[in-house]
């Protein structure tokens, strides 16, 4: 995984260089920036695929085509094949085989990418950005000046000057010629859906299962694990990659109360682990250790809204143990959009849990897929998301929800199907794989945490004058407030500030992830 950052339209090395500065975790194994007219593309970068010779900005032979990227591109090698029959490939990495690519089917070559990844790149004096589907990696924008400049965070667009901060569209590409071009949208909802329950499991086995293992791609010098909480979703990939890797890293956080007695996720993930035989780690943190993590968390999770912060202090310790061991890690982000995972979805009817499920999938890119990429890349990790495969979302849409909930033990229980189709198949346990749903925070054992210190710290008085003074935040409870006070101390930028507050706004109905805002994406005819 990487960090990105440059401009287009002028010349601007000095400023680049800070942004990489300020990506510095994203990227420590190599740094590389490249200027040519009037643009500078920099990139830092975590070596996973082709460790020694996969340096960026990758540019072609006669230097006039060039391209940095940060993600991971599965099928790079199907891919290749073909091009290095006409293109002449300087290095093992997945990325220049983007690049030929372009040279081969120009923008629209986007289509063809299987992976997650956001890049740019330059063609003489054209230029185009492109994101994945689901927006799994993240990019921004913003002008000085009329100039264009990019970046993977909100804390190096800070150091550009720009005027506003936007949020680069999912599943877009964009050329100055054309605009911004969407090439991927969220699946309809099937009209004519898979019913049949058998093929329903079968389906659900086969492209899961692939999902994962062709995830598990790197350099065979690069450690890859897994998170276990002992849930249904980190526990049956954790499950599934073991069959792959021997002794398998997996990894588990959580509290222990005031009689020692350890929390709920620790306890399943060690009855998963025992059964799949992962070397298996786990770290037990305190209330102090907790509270001092927040102000890291909230500075590097570039949000200050509270659902979020409360899953990505428990994402940040596991962050921080699996980083110990491992380069690269499987996490079950997504299931709950793809599977109906929620529960209040339950009292849904069953005629719009889909259309629910599909609206959360298309807001994913800045709420968990955000926490898991910035938690990650705090700790120079790469997080790899096989739910959202695009071809676990297109299934996601033709099965119908009266699978994805359903009665088991006289009570609704979410994600039916996804359990079903693994049952009697070993992977795992019976009690981990229909294991009631928790959320993240509770599993945990610091559900409350955030929200008791918010109340300690944060008067009455205090918290309708943030509110008051900052119009354009969305603060709708004390413990917002408090977490806005800490973000603005790190990012004070009023770029910053105006454009967080469009991206945050969340239902704190329980579990309930959804955003309000838009995002600004129209750079045409500013080239």
């Amino acid at each position: 995984m990487c960090g990105l950052a440059g401009c287009f339209g002028v010349r601007d090395e000095t400023t680049i260089s800070k942004m990489l500065d300020a990506l510095g975790h994203r990227g420590p194994n190599d740094r590389g920036v490249h200027s040519r007219g009037q643009m500078v593309l920099g990139h830092t970068r975590l070596s996973i695929v082709d460790v020694a010779g996969g340096h960026q900005p990758i540019l072609t032979q006669d230097g006039r085509k060039g391209i940095i990227c940060n993600g991971e591109i599965y099928n790079f090698r199907k891919l290749r094949e073909p091009l290095s029959r006409k293109y002449p490939f300087q290095t093992n990495s997945d990325t220049e085989v983007i690049l030929h690519l372009f040279q081969e089917k120009g923008p629209d070559c986007v289509a063809d990418l299987d992976g997650m990844f956001s890049f740019a790149l330059f063609d003489d004096d054209h230029f185009m950005l492109a994101r994945d589907p689901v927006g799994i990696k993240p990019l921004y924008y913003g002008y000085h000046r009329d100039h264009l400049y990019f970046s993977s965070e909100l804390g190096a667009m800070s150091l550009a000057g720009v005027d506003d901060v936007h949020e680069f569209p999912a599943g877009h590409y964009y050329t100055p010629e054309d605009g911004f071009v969407e090439y991927y949208h969220v699946p309809e909802i099937q009209d004519s859906p898979i019913t049949d329950c058998r093929e329903a499991c079968r389906l659900i086995r086969e492209t899961f299962i692939h999902a994962v293992k062709k995830r598990l791609l790197a350099d065979p010098t690069v450690p890859v694990g897994a998170f276990c909480s002992g849930g249904l979703d980190s526990s049956i990939i954790a499950a599934i990659a073991a069959d792959e890797i021997p002794r398998l890293h997996t990894f588990a956080v959580g509290m222990e109360d005031s009689g020692g007695d350890v929390s709920d996720d620790i306890k399943a993930a060690r009855i998963a682990a025992g059964h799949i035989g992962s070397d298996h780690h786990e770290l037990i943190f305190t209330e102090e250790e907790y509270y001092d993590a927040l102000p890291v968390v909230i500075k590097k999770l570039e949000s200050y809204d509270p659902s979020l912060v409360r899953c990505a202090v428990p994402c940040y310790f596991t962050c921080k143990l699996a980083a110990e061991h491992v380069t690269v890690v499987l996490t079950g982000e997504g299931a709950d959009e793809v599977f109906a995972g929620y529960h209040y979805m339950k009292n849904f009817p069953l005629d719009t849990v889909n259309v629910e499920a599909r609206r959360l999938i298309a807001g994913l890119h800045n709420i968990n897929l955000q926490r898991a990429d910035r938690m990650g890349m705090l700790f120079s990790l790469e997080l790899r998301v096989p739910f959202l495969d695009v071809a676990m979302i297109d299934l996601a849409m033709k099965i119908p929800p009266e699978l994805k909930i359903r009665e088991h033990n006289g009570e609704k229980i979410e994600k039916w199907i996804l359990r079903k189709a693994f049952e009697g198949t070993d992977y795992l346990p019976e009690e981990i794989l229909w294991r009631y749903k928790v959320q993240y925070t509770q599993g945990a054992g610091c559900e409350s945490l955030g929200e008791k210190l918010a109340d300690a710290e944060m008067s009455d008085e205090k918290y309708e004058r943030v509110k008051r003074e900052h119009p354009h935040a969305v603060i709708n409870s004390k413990e917002a407030a408090y977490y806005f006070e800490i973000f603005k101390r790190y990012h004070p930028q009023e770029s910053i500030l105006k454009s967080i507050g469009i991206w945050t706004g969340f239902d704190f109905a329980e579990e309930r992830e959804c955003v309000r805002g838009t995002v600004d994406g129209d750079l045409k005819h500013r080239y």
